[in-house]
Order: C-alpha cells, then sequence, then structure tokens
C-alpha cells in the first residue's frame, strides 16, 4: 500500500510504502463464515513508529458465490458463481501528510505464454452504480486461442463510508499494467502456492489503483476507504441496459418522433380541408 501526496510540490511526494507482508495479520477462523461464504483478512504493522496505524488497519473481504446475481451494496458488481469478491478495506489509519493519497499495487501470476489485458468499458447506464460510468478489466488471454481464462474486474470507483452511497464515491484511477520489478518475498502465500518456478515458468505482473480526489480530503474527513473487485474464471460479466434505462431511452426518442408525426398529420389534413373549400368552375 502506497501513500503520496501532491498537495503543494510539483512532483508526487511518496511516504515510506506500507509493505503486507510485514503485517500481522489475524487469524481467519475469527471471520470465516460457512453460510454466508465470506472471510475477512486483518492486519496492522508489525511495527509502527509513525503510530498511523494506531486506531486504523488493513481488512480484504472476500465472499465467494453460489450462483449468478448482483450485489446489494454499491458498487453493485454482476457476478457468477465461477467468481468472488475481493474487498479492500483501509480504515482508521491516519494519514502521514494534508493531501494524501493512498494506491494499493495489485500483483498477477500467470503462466508462461499467457497475455495479460487491461480493458474499459464504457456506458451511459448508471443505474446500479450512480454516476460511475466506467468499468475495467484486467483478463488473461491464451496467445494460442485468445481465450479469456481469468479476471479481475471493478468499477473506477471507491467508498468512504461502511454503508456507501452514491455522496460517499471516492475517485479511482489505474495505472497501466507492467512487469514486476521486485521479487517475492520467500514466505509469502504465492511461493507456497506456485512453488519455485516463479519467474520462470511464472511470469509476475503488477498494477496500481489509487483512490481519493485531487486534494484527498475525503479519506481524511472519513478515515476510511473501501475498494471492491471481482476475481474469477473465464469472461467477466457484462452489464447489459437495464429495463428502466431502455424505458427511459425509449420516452426519450419516442415522444419527439411521435409529436413531428402528430404534428405532420395535422398540417396535411388541414392542407386537404382548405382545398376542400373552393367548388370547381365547371
Amino acid at each position: 500500500v502506497f501513500e503520496y501526496s501532491e498537495a503543494d510540490t510539483p512532483e508526487e511526494l511518496f511516504y515510506p510504502t506500507y509493505d503486507l507482508s510485514d503485517f500481522s495479520w489475524d487469524s481467519i477462523n475469527r471471520t470465516l463464515n460457512h453460510t454466508a461464504l465470506t472471510a475477512q483478512f486483518t492486519g496492522v504493522p508489525a511495527t509502527d513508529p509513525s503510530g498511523s496505524f494506531s486506531n486504523g488497519s488493513v481488512a480484504f473481504r472476500v465472499t465467494a458465490y453460489e450462483a449468478g446475481g448482483r450485489d446489494r451494496p454499491l458498487p453493485s458488481l454482476l457476478h457468477t458463481a465461477n467468481s468472488s469478491k475481493v474487498e479492500f478495506v483501509l480504515a482508521g489509519a491516519a494519514p502521514r501528510g494534508n493531501g494524501s493519497r493512498f494506491a494499493l499495487e495489485v500483483a498477477t501470476v500467470e503462466e508462461t505464454g499467457v497475455v495479460q489485458k487491461l480493458r474499459s468499458a464504457r456506458s451511459i447506464d448508471d443505474e446500479y452504480t450512480p454516476t460511475i460510468f466506467e468499468m475495467l478489466s484486467l483478463v488473461a488471454e491464451s496467445q494460442n486461442d485468445s481465450a479469456t481464462l481469468s479476471f479481475l474486474q471493478w468499477k473506477a470507483t471507491a467508498y468512504g463510508s461502511r454503508s456507501p452511497r452514491r455522496e460517499d464515491s471516492i475517485q479511482c484511477r489505474s495505472r497501466g499494467l507492467q512487469a514486476a520489478n521486485w521479487t517475492l518475498p520467500v514466505s509469502s502465500i504465492v511461493h507456497a502456492y506456485f512453488g519455485e518456478g516463479i519467474g520462470s515458468t511464472y511470469t509476475v505482473s503488477a498494477i496500481n489503483i489509487s483512490f481519493g480526489g485531487e486534494d484527498g480530503k475525503v479519506y481524511q474527513e472519513k478515515r476510511y476507504l473501501s475498494w471492491s473487485a471481482l476475481l474469477g474464471f473465464g469472461q467477466p460479466p457484462k452489464d447489459t441496459f437495464s429495463p428502466l434505462v431502455i424505458s427511459i431511452m425509449a420516452v426519450a426518442l419516442g415522444t419527439p418522433m411521435a409529436m413531428l408525426l402528430v404534428g405532420s398529420c395535422v398540417v396535411l389534413f388541414a392542407q386537404r380541408k382548405r382545398y376542400s373549400e373552393y367548388e370547381p368552375i365547371n
């Protein structure tokens, strides 16, 4: 997790990084819910010289799904049975600057021969996520047949409340996907899962996702940040126009056409009636 400031400086000022591998994490057994299919990993720095996390924590909430549907809480992501939601939560941590903003570095591990692409899709339909019109997807495709193998999908927004509303929206930006130029800790879960093939059999890439407005005041005021993403296999879900938006578009486009048609009929009828008042001379 990065913290940086753009206030009153010509360049971005980065503070010492919060390395999550140095955090102390609570046992997952305390938050594992077999009924709701949820779990939460909560951690704090093992050492905190600045005291920024004296009342704060970082958490990752994971939700699995048994069937397709849509989340109720914003950003109301559309999901399938082959996907899970991962939510990054930064709560209570004190900013180290007046205009601090935060960024999360997301690392991805793929087999050799798999190409990763960052896609952006825009839509005029914001019924489920008000004022947010952009959806981003990081997809892994096979070089042989361009088939989508897996994806990470998110809306271009985060929220500054435990019960998010439209006014709690926090601007979210994504930097380009790049090859990771750092080495993973030997004790990391990636090494435990993939073995010693990291760097030869598997490639590691990273993308930075930043949160906050131009002045970073949103987090300073609420001391809470939540960002959700969907992680799954196969093609990422695609939103279609909702019945409400289709109805609004039909009314907006159909009303002028109906008025034009009625007006044309009235003019033609008036002209025909005018000519019918004259009788032929012969």
